[in-house]
């Protein structure tokens, strides 16, 4: 007879499985959202963590195409790319290297975020998979078996209430029906 049960054995098995994790990046900010994403991809969220031991899970992260960015970043933030030949310096910004590629920001933000733990970045960025949309393919999401929680709440806009929420939404004051801004 085995020392553990059925269900603390599958339980043992799951801490010590590979993972496949979703992730979605719409309005999330790119620098914090890759320290999330680096921190599944090493298995430090695991209580079994080991820094010499790769417990790491993969992490199937959508909508990097609505990223964001703190303050002027989009405008000031800018990334340095060689081509190896003469004079193949290039600089470009963020927002330029976004409308080429949309996952291109979200993906340097997590490279940098995973770093180079025992020459180890190419394994865990293997185990990163960016879509710019909400579009995944099938045989990705049939892997995924959970859900990692967004950083910040995502704010409803204006034209998704309903006009009975609008109306009970509270006011300061109300205008009278006469009233007529100049």
């Amino acid at each position: 007879m085995s020392g553990l049960s059925s269900f603390r054995r599958v339980n043992q098995w799951l801490v010590f499985a590979r993972q496949w994790s979703l992730y979605d990046a719409q309005w999330q900010d790119a620098f914090d959202s890759a320290e999330l994403v680096a921190r599944h991809l090493h298995g430090r969220h695991k209580p079994i963590y080991d820094p010499d031991q790769d417990f790491g899970d993969h992490v199937v992260v959508m909508n990097a195409r609505r990223v964001s960015m703190p303050g002027d970043e989009w405008r000031y933030r800018h990334y340095y790319h060689h081509t190896h030949y003469a004079r193949g310096k290039h600089w470009a910004a963020a927002h330029e290297l976004h409308q080429k590629d949309p996952t291109l920001v979200l993906y340097k933000a997590i490279y940098k975020a995973v770093g180079n733990v025992k020459l180890k970045r190419q394994e865990l960025i293997a185990r990163l998979h960016i879509f710019p949309d909400d579009q995944i393919p099938q045989h990705i999401m049939h892997n995924v078996s959970h859900q990692i929680r967004q950083l910040r709440p995502i704010p409803k806009r204006l034209d998704q209430f309903t006009d009975d929420e609008l109306k009970e939404f509270p006011k300061v004051f109300d205008y009278p029906e006469d009233y007529a801004i100049k």
